[in-house]
């Protein structure tokens, strides 16, 4: 068992004490599994190849210096094979919730400024971490899960995380949600998962995929953003909600709000919103993952 400087704890698990179910998903690197572990339900995330390995110490070094309600919770990994034990959530991606085949689970305006708020933070709580914060770098639905019948978010999938003081300029994230900074190989900073807040809250209002009308690859989407598209404005969006959207994603990061400035507006505007814990009612879940579903 180790204890990491977070103070959380997480151990060596043997894997002869996992009982492996099915295959439910994959993240950035690895398949996922549905397990058994210590008589409750968990998360088996492997590697597929020796080249994903670098991903895999990445994600436990992250995931193992973190403790807070809305990031997927890690108890431990195995050495042979090589994989992490992780929560299972229940009620899959929000991807696939916002985007599954009919029937589509009905949600409302409150679960989905809840599920922003949420998302916002665990990623305030990975920017002010100590002595380095972390940035996520590739937040996108199919990484944000879903637990409690829909009500409670999760982030997943740090694989691509880093810490926020090292120099940053290779290119990752997925395109539709990537800050154009990253994709430009520009140097930048954790006002890039601000960015990708924005186009989430905006998926969320909508229930579209952010760009869908462009088509064509990752780079036609890269380039309208460089050439400063984006989402169109929501018809009858509350002003302080639109605000905040359209500042998260301006060009310039510098005029992008705090991921603690975006947790507080939201956590303000949430009186105006009641009814987020209402459980949802969701079709019966095989794609629940404890990592993100790679997204089409």
């Amino acid at each position: 068992m180790v204890e990491t400087p977070a103070g959380c704890v997480f151990e060596d698990i043997q894997y002869e004490d996992i009982e492996v179910e099915a295959a439910v998903g994959r993240g950035t690197f690895g398949v996922v599994f549905k397990a058994i572990w210590k008589g409750k339900d968990v998360a088996i995330k492997t590697i597929e190849s020796e080249n994903e390995r670098n991903a895999f110490l990445v994600e436990l070094r992250q995931l193992s210096r973190v403790n807070h309600p809305n990031i997927v919770k890690l108890y431990g990994s195995c050495d042979n094979p090589v994989c992490l034990v992780m929560e299972y959530a229940e009620c899959g991606s929000l991807y696939n919730l916002l985007h599954s085949a009919d029937p589509q689970p009905h949600y409302t305006a409150a679960h989905a400024m809840s599920w922003c708020l949420q998302c916002a933070q665990g990623v305030a709580y990975l920017h002010a971490m100590k002595p380095k914060a972390l940035i996520h770098r590739d937040l996108k639905p199919p990484n944000l899960l879903l637990v409690a019948r829909g009500t409670v978010l999760k982030i997943c999938d740090f694989g691509t995380a880093c810490d926020i003081q090292t120099y940053m300029t290779n290119n990752k994230g997925s395109a539709a949600w990537m800050a154009p900074e990253v994709f430009e190989g520009s140097n930048y900073s954790e006002k890039c998962d601000v960015f990708s807040w924005g186009i989430i809250l905006w998926e969320v209002i909508t229930r579209k995929k952010p760009f869908d009308e462009i088509g064509g690859s990752a780079f036609c989407i890269m380039w309208a953003v460089h050439r400063g598209t984006r989402p169109p404005l929501i018809k009858d969006l509350p002003e302080p909600i639109e605000t905040l959207m359209t500042r998260c994603w301006d060009k310039e990061p510098s005029q992008r709000p705090s991921m603690e400035e975006v947790k507080n507006t939201m956590s303000n505007l949430m009186k105006y919103f009641p009814g987020s814990d209402e459980p949802l009612k969701l079709p019966h879940q095989s794609s629940a993952t404890g990592a993100g579903n790679a997204a089409p």
